[in-house]
């Protein structure tokens, strides 16, 4: 999953631009957060990123790669673990952020 999300990212960001990783534990859970500076996502392309074999096409010709899995697979990932994964975009050109929330694991005693 996270190996998918950072590749998407350096996929998607041109020479020059920033690809940050983040980790944070917030109420109760861990936060992993993957933001780029690069393409971005049109708002009628966010409620449909996760879906399988889903492509955003613009953009995309100058950059093979990807059969549309990846995030499809991540978020199946996250969610069987009780997690979240969810992204956020000002538009195309703006950049992305992907956010992974992931329950913290109780220790066992």
């Amino acid at each position: 999953m996270l190996s998918n999300l950072v590749d998407n990212a350096l996929r998607h960001t041109p020479a020059g631009g920033r690809v940050t990783v983040g980790l944070t534990e917030r109420d109760n859970a861990v936060v992993l957060t993957v933001t780029d500076s690069g393409d971005g996502i049109a708002a009628e392309d966010l409620s449909r990123i996760f879906m399988r074999f889903y492509r955003v096409e613009e953009g995309r010709e100058a950059k093979p790669g990807g059969s549309g899995l990846g995030l499809a697979i991540s978020k199946a990932l996250v969610e069987a673990q009780g997690g979240t994964l969810t992204v956020a975009s000002e538009g195309r050109g703006r950049g992305a952020e992907f956010t992974v929330r992931l329950p913290r694991a109780r220790a066992s005693r």
